[in-house]
């Protein structure tokens, strides 16, 4: 039977063995073993088991072995990188305190909060969480933090009979609740589902890379088969044919590929780093660079989320305050301070919080409104205030819009002004007319009024202020005056806005906080858009096409907004084709973070459970900072375009060795072996692709729109297979051609073996020597490389000495040389080789011209 006295021990157990323990509903973990399988048996990856399959098959172990190596080792990187996968819903269980204070049996007892069943009643202070969904049989000043929950920045005032949800915080008073719910059944555990059943989508860079895998692949075996086909008809037996389609389909799979993409991620997260922006998932790296609308939060990301009274008007004249954070010291200009310092103190004694000074600097006790007429009555009187304990305290209500509290002789109240001014005998016009005006600068308003109470009223006569009926306290008061209160923008947010709107990208503010406030902070900051756009969120479409048209323009401000419409407003922009941003930090924040192309948590401010649903967590909670963020984003992904215009460049020249074999019949010999074009993709190359990937942003990466292009574009493909890759190509074919004729070749009969290695040198070297200068080619789609400051990007140059080391080893140590089946070329060899870089580096110089005339006409 359920009584106030609340369970017995007996009922509890009985209760707990029907409806479980008081636990979050926990998500199956996907064993480590399957997720590191994923990792290698994605297309690419299965792509590259079948060449090893083949390549053994067809009697080349060292083949098979070294591409088995690059795929596990791109497999065991990217699952590391992966790893820190996303467990929202179970860090919600961090929320529910260990123990709880209960009334079992009669008396009051501490157990575990897993034990707590409905009709539990449990006793809570100030600084407890609520362990479990309940209803308050008891209140004495309760005041509860749900902005975990709702979004709501202010806190929740409770009475006897409210309901009090599993993890939120109770700030201020103390009482007793009956437990209603817990564990599954909690509305902490619906948010908690809602989490984990938003699956992110998938990343612009996976669908792209998938596109240029599947490309690639068909590309590969078509011309394959093509080439197997050929071989067969130029005499070749079918095991030999089968071993040269293997080669031309490696010499067309770019093996390094993904192994670059995934470092060159991770370099630009150390760099995102670097500027205070954690990445935890590392396509949101580049998903960044993509982005279009940014959905960011007001309080903390915008503003400082540091409430300061600013402004004081009292019928003798007007106050202005100007002092940074909850310290006393400020500047004081103004008529009428002692009347100010009157009302700062009224409205210090109507509240419950305050600041204090701790750990050598001043902090928000409580409410950070209080703190600021705390710090508010310090400036003005040059002291802390002496606080009394109130005899009566007549909480702040929803409804009422105001609170009260009796000390001593005096009843002091303060909150809006409609709600304060219907109570005062007098309303002077001066102060009636400006509340308009203050609002108006964006500054929210609160009143202060004070009643002297005689001592022939009733209640005060008997004693009885905990009983008398708040109308007959709050009346007949006399107005004090006005305070003005701002939560001051971080002070460089307009330029920063202005920098993201240069960049193409629109802005939206998704708030829980009134809709008049949220309005105001986004006109002085410069975000709101012309006309002015505010909703709230109960007030959004339906209708998901007719919400993605009202969405989808710059400068709206959304208020009021509940998890479920967070979600639906990154849906509608997501449908209207925006890649978006969207910032949070409360357990109500979890679900549109995890839907959103990009999740912004806050790390200062914001919750584990926000930091673990996102994909970027801000280190500093600054606005600033996913603009940041984002230049480091579309850097990258101008990166990937730069290594993979590298990448494909050095697969012409791979290639073009078999189809002059085709074409001659078999008459011309290979100049490349399948190990030599494996040791070019991920020996020689590797390095200065990687240097690539850590190209430093640009001066006007964020001067230009986002680029929605595909990375295998059209000025890719006439780059690579039209300039670059046939220039390089022609270098190699002439160093072969060159060391095999001056070595007495003569066509038609098998090269003696030593020339013919020797010949394969010289084209292999000639390959290496092109992509060093393709390398410097690739940095920029527009400027030669001699415009861009050798010294701009150090690791290239080390790259490119490292690539010319690894040269010198294929060449000159045997066991490589013989391994990769070439020998050192003759110095007319070298020479010729060595052509390639001018040669590169010309043609990419007249390209490049050319094409910036036609541009320019």
């Amino acid at each position: 039977m359920r009584t106030a006295e609340g369970l017995t021990s007996r009922q509890a157990a009985e209760l707990l063995q029907r409806t479980g323990p008081n636990l979050l509903p926990a998500e199956k973990p996907v064993p480590q073993w399957r997720k590191l399988w994923g990792e290698m048996t994605h297309f690419f990856a299965l792509m590259l088991w079948c060449a090893a399959v083949l390549a053994y098959v067809a009697d080349m172990p060292q083949l098979a072995v070294a591409i088995v190596v690059v795929v596990i080792v791109n497999g065991v990187f990217a699952h590391i990188q992966q790893e820190r996968a996303q467990h929202a819903a179970a860090r919600l269980r961090g929320l529910l305190p260990a123990d709880v204070v209960v009334r079992r049996d009669g008396r009051v007892r501490t157990v575990h909060a897993s034990e707590l069943v409905a009709g539990d009643v449990v006793l809570l202070a100030a600084g407890d969480r609520v362990p479990a969904d309940a209803v308050l049989a008891t209140a004495s000043a309760c005041a509860v933090d749900e902005s975990m929950l709702t979004g709501e920045s202010e806190l929740v005032p409770k009475k006897a009979g409210d309901a009090a949800w599993g993890g939120t915080f109770l700030v201020n008073g103390e009482g007793e609740a009956v437990v209603t719910a817990t564990g599954a059944r909690t509305r902490l555990a619906g948010i908690a589902a809602l989490t984990s059943q938003a699956a992110p989508p998938p990343t612009p860079l996976s669908l792209e890379l998938r596109r240029i895998v599947r490309v690639i692949a068909g590309v590969a075996l078509a011309i394959a088969a093509l080439f197997f086909m050929t071989s067969l008809l130029v005499g070749f037996q079918w095991r030999d044919a089968f071993l040269f389609a293997i080669g031309v389909a490696v010499a067309l799979v770019p093996e390094g590929l993904l192994p670059t993409v995934t470092l060159s991620l991770a370099m630009g997260a150390q760099r995102m780093a670097s500027r205070k922006a954690l990445v935890r998932n590392l396509e949101a790296v580049e998903t960044l660079g993509s982005t279009t609308f940014i959905c960011t939060d007001k309080t903390g990301t915008l503003t400082q989320n540091r409430m300061n009274a600013v402004e004081v008007l009292t019928t003798a004249g007007r106050v202005q305050v100007a002092g940074e954070g909850y310290q006393p010291e400020a500047a004081v200009q103004g008529e009428g301070t002692g009347r100010a310092a009157e009302a700062a103190l009224a409205a210090l004694a109507a509240s419950q919080g305050g600041a204090e000074f701790r750990d050598g600097q001043w902090r928000v006790q409580g409410d950070p409104m209080e703190a600021a007429i705390d710090a508010l009555a310090r400036r003005l009187t040059g002291r802390t205030a002496e606080r009394q304990t109130p005899l009566r305290r007549i909480a702040f209500d929803p409804a009422r819009r105001r609170e009260t509290a009796v000390v001593g002789t005096d009843a002091y109240c303060k909150g809006a002004p409609e709600a304060v001014f219907p109570l005062c005998r007098d309303v002077p016009a001066l102060l009636r007319d400006e509340v308009q005006g203050m609002a108006s600068r964006g500054l929210r308003v609160i009143a202060v009024a004070r009643r002297r109470l005689d001592a022939d009223d009733p209640p005060a006569a008997a004693g009885r202020w905990q009983s008398c009926p708040a109308e007959l306290i709050e009346r007949r008061m006399d107005l004090l005056g006005l305070i003005g209160l701002h939560d001051p923008p971080r002070p460089d947010v307009a330029d920063v806005i202005r920098t993201a709107r240069r960049a193409g990208l629109k802005l939206a503010m998704i708030t829980g906080d009134h809709p008049e406030t949220a309005a105001a902070i986004a006109r002085e900051i410069g975000l709101i858009g012309t006309p002015e756009v505010v909703l709230e969120g109960a007030g959004l479409p339906e209708d998901e096409q007719m919400l993605g048209a009202l969405l989808d323009r710059d400068g709206v401000v959304v208020s009021r907004v509940s998890p479920e419409q967070k979600l639906r407003v990154a849906r509608a922009l997501q449908s209207r084709g925006h890649v978006v941003a969207m910032t949070g930090d409360g357990v109500n924040d979890g679900p549109a973070l995890r839907e959103a192309d990009i999740g912004v948590a806050m790390g200062l401010t914001g919750t584990d459970v926000a930091r673990e649903a996102a994909d970027l967590v801000l280190l500093d909670d600054h606005f600033a900072t996913i603009v940041a963020a984002i230049e480091q984003g579309r850097a990258t992904y101008s990166n990937i375009h730069r290594f993979l215009t590298y990448h494909l460049t050095d697969n012409v020249a791979e290639l073009t060795p078999f189809v002059i074999w085709a074409l001659s019949g078999g008459q011309f010999p290979l100049a490349l072996g399948v190990l030599q074009i494996l040791a070019l993709d991920i020996g020689t190359d590797l390095l200065p692709a990687l240097a690539l990937g850590a190209e430093p942003p640009g001066k006007h990466v964020l001067a230009r729109p986002p680029e929605r292009r595909h990375l295998m574009d059209r000025q890719l493909m006439i780059r690579v297979f039209c300039v670059l890759g046939p220039v390089e190509a022609a270098v190699e074919m002439a160093a072969f051609s060159a060391v095999l004729f001056g070595g007495g070749w003569i066509r038609g009969e098998a090269p003696e073996a030593g020339l013919l290695m020797a010949a394969s040198g010289a084209a292999f070297t000639a390959v290496v020597l092109g992509q060093l200068a393709n390398a410097y080619a690739c940095r920029s789609a527009t400027a030669a490389p001699w415009r861009l400051g050798w010294g701009t990007n150090r690791l290239l140059a080390w790259a490119v000495l490292a690539e010319l080391a690894v040269l010198a080893a294929c060449l000159y140590i045997p066991q490589a040389a013989a391994l990769l089946g070439h020998a050192p070329p003759p110095p007319a060899g070298v020479l010729l080789a060595a052509l390639a870089i001018p040669a590169v580096l010309a043609a990419d110089w007249a390209y490049k011209a050319i094409r910036g005339r036609m541009r320019a006409a």
